[in-house]
């Protein structure tokens, strides 16, 4: 790389240091174009994306039937407010309810704002229907959980680096250990204050935890059996990452609340939305809830073409051949390797655990390798490497990704 070609990444990065917020961490690379399953950097060096903006781009990036269903949205009319209705949004929400069969859809833009939404949708539920005492009503949540940064959500994070300095922090919320059914069946039989369970079906920030097999189903079965909501955060999970349109419905699990966002956006423009049935959303009356941007005109113009793609192109079904096939070809590498412990997930969200402490460098040294391999990846909790990549991959491809990181894992053995 020439001094010339150097000085262009870098001089992006130093722009972003100057005039941008520290909140993040980034890898040192920087992009300026993506296609499918590819991005470019700067200079024009060629990578595979392992990580699509956390399962945003999950139908690969610049898809031409979402960027066309965008842009042709975006030359029409693009933002009313909810002050007046718009011809797009009662499409969008007829399609998305018939998609994953619910009653109603609300519709945000971020996924963190699609978690506080369906936080309280619970909690008047609670107080207008199952008749507990107002300013009483608690969400029993998981620990090392991820639902988003704002105020009240890191009220309920164990993540020193989320929470501290961050305080006072929201009340209301009670914190169990995941995959633990006895620790959720002990609350909701002594406290009668119980309005919902919020969980991920796959704890993917914390390094993607799979739940023991019947857990997510045993705990909708609790649930149900002491009328407290079930809230599935399927943001990260939902779909077609895990190989099913859904994570719950590997269990055949159906949410009172279901909560997406990432990749009903296709990656192209944001987009999230909380989904349930008319006995719970009807406590929803103008004025308790609201965006300006939510429900806009090309948001779901872009979430329609999203979800189409992912049924045309049978993404969850590709994902579950593609994660099998990746995680059989790691732990053969694994069977003989000391720098890597395991690999574990479902479908296409995938997660390596590194032979070094959760405060050490080498997964972060490792992607930087891998970066240099022409592959992008992350590292999540110090010694965990996440592996997404976009669920419009082929075999070919993945083998071939699959090769790079088995030789740059090589490189770091010890």
């Amino acid at each position: 790389m020439s001094v010339l070609e150097q000085s262009a990444s870098q001089k992006a990065i130093e722009l972003e240091n100057k005039y941008g917020a520290h909140n993040y961490h980034p890898l040192p690379v920087v992009l300026n174009k993506g296609e499918g399953v590819y991005v470019w950097d700067v200079e024009g060096k060629k990578y595979y994306d392992f990580l699509s903006a956390y399962s945003a781009v999950n139908q690969g990036h610049c898809h031409p039937k979402i960027v066309g269903a965008m842009d042709e949205q975006a030359r029409t009319l693009t933002l009313t407010s909810r002050a007046f209705h718009n011809d797009m949004l009662g499409k969008y929400e007829k399609f998305a309810c018939e998609y994953f069969n619910f009653d109603k859809l609300l519709p945000m833009n971020t996924g963190a704002e699609a978690v506080e939404t369906a936080l309280k949708i619970c909690r008047k539920w609670a107080y207008e229907k199952k008749g507990i005492d107002e300013n009483e009503a608690e969400i029993i949540v998981c620990e090392n959980n991820f639902h988003g940064r704002t105020t009240t959500i890191i009220s309920f994070s164990n993540d020193p680096v989320a929470r501290k300095n961050f305080g006072p922090y929201t009340k209301g919320f009670i914190k169990i250990e995941y995959d633990n059914l006895e620790a959720l069946e002990k609350h909701l039989e002594s406290n009668k204050n119980i309005a919902g369970f919020l969980v991920e079906p796959i704890q993917g920030e914390a390094g993607v935890y799979v739940p023991s097999e019947g857990y997510l189903s045993k705990a909708k079965a609790l649930c149900e059996k002491h009328n407290v909501l079930f809230i599935a955060d399927e943001v990260q999970t939902g779909i077609a990452r895990t190989g099913k349109l859904l994570a719950v419905d590997h269990e055949n699990v159906k949410p009172d609340l279901l909560i997406l966002g990432k990749a009903l956006s296709g990656g192209a423009y944001p987009v999230s939305a909380v989904l349930a049935n008319d006995e719970i959303m009807s406590v929803i009356q103008p004025g308790n809830h609201g965006s300006t941007f939510g429900g806009n005109p090309v948001a779901a113009a872009v979430a329609m073409a999203a979800l189409t793609v992912v049924k045309e192109e049978n993404l969850a079904e590709n994902a579950k051949k593609l994660g099998k096939l990746f995680r059989d070809e790691l732990n053969k590498f694994i069977e003989n390797s000391n720098i890597c412990k395991l690999v574990r997930g479902k479908g296409l969200l995938n997660a390596i655990v590194i032979n070094d402490s959760e405060d050490g460098d080498t997964a972060w040294n490792i992607c930087l390798k891998l970066r240099d391999n022409g592959l992008l990846a992350k590292p999540t909790h110090g010694n965990i490497i996440r592996f997404a990549p976009p669920l419009v991959m082929n075999e070919e491809q993945l083998m071939d990704c699959v090769s790079i990181i088995i030789e740059t894992l090589k490189e770091f053995e010890k």
